[in-house]
């Protein structure tokens, strides 16, 4: 028989690195005060291709980073826009009041900002509060995107007659998960026709027995009537149900994290006409919240023909 010895060493421990601390400055203000633009360089690289094959010949010559320096005619650096420049192309994720419609929102932004054309990313009833993304000019090409896009919502219903507990709400509502079919209420901004509309995701968060009130969260297809959900809710509990209050909680790639009530500095704005440190507190750049593709000066012509 082979005897084995087995030697068990301790296990070495791994000093752990210790982080340098970065300088805690603000970055907004180094991006303002440096350039950004690659200069160019005295050096030129230099490559000998005397020996290299007939094809790769004078290689060294077709792409030379030189002292010349061509500034773009057109467009500027996003860090160094004009203030007329970030209203036209600019949105406001605005948190919406109760009782004003979205039309009249969207009416007040454009009468305050003196722009010409604005639209935002899906009606709110006038009782409904939350995120309402209103493009200005340029950017009002993008509202079918954001129309198209999913919505959040927190909501109230209110049950007509009292249930065993709120385990039963939780139950009907993750019931009502997936393709369902809807009809849009009697007051309602669409025609009153059968559709079918998506639920993602449902959660019960609270419910109040005594006041027979229960709060949920929705991640739903737009288009989906949060008041029609409540009403079938209560026929699929058998006690009735109605919506008591709403609120969207983001709206495509927005949410109310960002969202501003911007009432008050709309106002500001509108009474001391162009101060841009007030305005770059409303407006949001498209640049930030949406895929960005940077385009060599030579190509910008093709782009515009549709090339």
């Amino acid at each position: 028989l082979l005897s084995v010895l087995v030697f068990i060493l301790p296990k070495k421990h791994k000093k752990k690195k210790e982080r340098k601390s970065l300088p805690k400055d603000d970055v907004a203000e180094i991006q303002h005060a440096e350039e950004f633009l690659i200069k160019p360089e005295s050096k030129v690289a230099q490559l000998d291709t005397s020996q290299w094959p007939l094809l790769l010949k004078n290689f060294d010559k077709l792409n030379v980073r030189t002292t010349h320096y061509t500034p773009l005619p057109c467009g500027s650096n996003p860090l160094k826009r004009e203030i007329g420049d970030y209203i036209r192309t600019g949105f406001i994720n605005l948190d919406k009041p109760s009782n004003p419609s979205s039309h009249e929102v969207v009416a007040w932004i454009r009468r305050i900002l003196r722009v010409e054309k604005t639209g935002h990313s899906g009606t709110l009833d006038p009782k409904v509060t939350g995120c309402l993304i209103v493009c200005i000019e340029r950017a009002t090409r993008l509202v079918k995107s954001q129309q198209s896009a999913g919505k959040e919502y927190v909501g109230i219903v209110r049950l007509h007659n009292a249930i065993e507990g709120g385990s039963q709400l939780s139950r009907a509502l993750e019931t009502l998960t997936g393709a369902l079919f809807q009809r849009p209420p009697l007051i309602a901004a669409v025609k009153r026709q059968l559709r079918v509309r998506t639920i993602y995701e449902s959660k019960m968060i609270e419910y109040d027995p005594e006041r027979r009130l229960g709060i949920f969260w929705v991640s739903c297809e737009a288009g989906t009537y949060i008041r029609t959900l409540c009403v079938h809710l209560g026929l699929l509990l058998g006690v009735g149900g109605q919506m008591q209050e709403l609120r969207r909680v983001r709206s495509g790639v927005m949410s109310e994290k960002l969202v501003l009530n911007i009432f008050p500095p709309l106002v500001e704005f509108h009474l001391l006409h162009i101060l841009e440190n007030t305005i770059s507190k409303v407006l949001s750049s498209v640049q930030g919240s949406f895929p960005v593709l940077l385009m060599k000066l030579w190509n910008i012509e093709n782009l515009g023909c549709g090339r």
